[in-house]
């Protein structure tokens, strides 16, 4: 009987062990969601937008700007989350328990359970129209409506919404952020407080392009820079996002607010734009949206509000062809046959552009980017590091692979392909290298998802990615988290392991 138990319990470790592999994780863009504009005469049908976002990206909440029926009939069982906007117009009425009752059955409850829904927002911006009427009845239409949900038993529908950084009288640096005055204790303490009462977020737009200065483009795109220091937290801040996150943070603690969620509603930055606007290019915008992504959803936070992850909605889903201007039209991540405008990693199954990657060329400084040779192999594949892969994840992978039989002399100095002389180009050479020794398997170059696979030969000059020597490597050494193959081989094991028992 012991025997049994003992086989038993070693079986349920084993088994533990194999679903934990195969456990979900979040995906790296569970935070990220997308705001679905339709200011355009040329835009697929809501149904079709639907089904794309589900099967075509791992984009997993969307933010409209009204309640079009047509909409949230399109995202029923998607299990896509939808923000529903009330117009601007509507709220003043909504401030009365009746309107919002009957707005909540003719325009939710015709679609619940079906389609989800995750925030009710009030209106875009209140604040910054300055119009007193609109203003007055921001908090009360947002209690009723809040009230009327309750009362549908949709309690889980949160009730927010959007403001503008024009809400702050100071932001820079960050620890000075504080609300206009007259508007600090009189409004935002009380939309404040019934955030805090109803467990729902403070929602806030900030948009680094509306902010930056030509000294400051570095900063606003999250690419290298000096940072901003505050001298009285002693923060350096090296991306404007997070010093608008934390400005409007600051200014929510100076109320006693400061334990309330916040909810990024828009961010974004323009692929195009009119002639005086050169910074409102393709570039800017992949580097922006790009690296907004993975900074995110890193779950760095920032400086005040460290180890935080945001949930954050990109604006926008298209390019929008009927807004007023050039820039406002460029917003999109996709044009409208869903050919995206450039790709921030969001696409299943593809391989995202880099977000920082420039236009025209590499620079002799950068990593060789893969380029098909004439007459190249199509069936065979080469490992290089993801474009988003942080220097400390790539040299990690560096010295697993050198410590484990690959031969890493062509990346030591004199060897060919030691220039150009950084982590990037290294870590490209090495990663590849024990691809190329371990059968190249798929999860081979996984290294902790800092790895992807190109049909295209990185090889440069003399240095050589076709032919690399190294004997077969052991997978459960990786500190760069070799998951893929650490996982098959618990499998393996387990099988093994229920054949045992049966056999015993």
């Amino acid at each position: 009987m012991a025997a049994t138990v003992t086989k038993l319990s070693q079986f349920l470790l084993f088994l533990f062990l194999s679903l934990s592999c195969n456990a979900t994780t979040p995906s790296a863009a569970d935070s990220i969601g997308v705001n679905y504009g339709a200011i355009a005469n040329n835009l697929p049908p809501p149904q079709q937008v639907a089904n794309f976002l589900k099967t075509q990206t791992t984009i997993d909440r969307v933010k409209l700007f009204d309640a079009n029926p047509e909409f949230l009939r399109a995202f029923a069982h998607t299990n896509i989350p939808v923000t529903v906007t009330v117009g601007n117009g509507d709220i003043p009425a909504l401030a009365k328990l009746p309107a919002a009752q009957s707005w909540v059955a003719n325009n939710i409850l015709p679609h619940h359970p079906q389609t989800i829904f995750r925030y009710i927002v009030l209106g875009n911006e209140i604040l910054a129209t300055s119009d007193k009427v609109l203003i007055a009845s921001l908090l009360p239409a947002m209690r009723t409506l809040k009230s009327a949900l309750d009362a549908a038993n949709l309690s889980s529908v949160q009730v927010s919404t959007p403001h503008s950084l024009g809400i702050l009288s100071t932001s820079e640096p960050p620890s000075t952020g504080r609300f206009r005055k007259g508007y600090d204790r009189l409004i935002f303490a009380r939309i404040l407080e019934f955030h805090r009462q109803t467990k729902s977020p403070f929602m806030v737009n900030p948009y680094p392009y509306f902010g930056f200065k030509p000294q400051t483009l570095n900063y606003a795109l999250f690419k290298p820079n000096a940072g901003v220091f505050d001298p009285a937290t002693g923060k350096n801040y090296t991306n404007m996002f997070d010093a608008q996150l934390d400005a409007v943070y600051s200014a929510m603690k100076k109320v006693g607010y400061e334990d309330v969620d916040i909810v990024v509603g828009e961010t974004g930055w323009p692929s195009a734009g009119d002639p005086n606007q050169p910074e409102s290019n393709l570039a800017n915008a992949l580097s922006y949206n790009g690296n907004l992504v993975k900074h995110v959803n890193s779950g760095k936070g920032t400086p005040l509000m460290p180890n935080r992850t945001f949930e954050v909605y990109i604006f926008a889903l298209f390019n929008e062809n009927l807004k007023p201007s050039i820039s406002e039209q460029n917003f999109g991540l996709f044009k409208p046959d869903f050919t995206p405008v450039y790709d921030v990693g969001i696409l299943r199954n593809k391989q995202a552009q880099g977000p920082t990657k420039a236009p025209g060329g590499r620079p002799p400084t950068e990593a060789p980017v893969a380029k098909p040779p004439s007459g190249a192999d199509t069936g065979r594949k080469w490992c290089v590091p993801k474009s988003d892969a942080s220097d400390a994840a790539l040299q990690a992978n560096i010295d697993y692979v050198c410590g484990t039989g690959v031969d890493c002399k062509p990346i030591q100095a004199g060897g060919p392909c030691f220039n150009p002389n950084n982590v990037r180009s290294h870590a490209a050479y090495a990663m590849n290298a024990f691809y190329q020794a371990n059968g190249r398997h798929d999860y081979a170059c996984d290294f902790n998802k800092t790895g992807v696979l190109t049909s295209a030969d990185p090889s440069y000059e003399a240095c050589d990615y076709t032919h690399v020597e190294g004997k077969a490597l052991k997978l459960e050494k990786s500190v760069a988290g070799i998951s893929t193959g650490l996982c098959t081989v618990i499998e393996i094991i387990v099988v093994a392991f229920i054949q045992l028992l049966f056999l015993i």
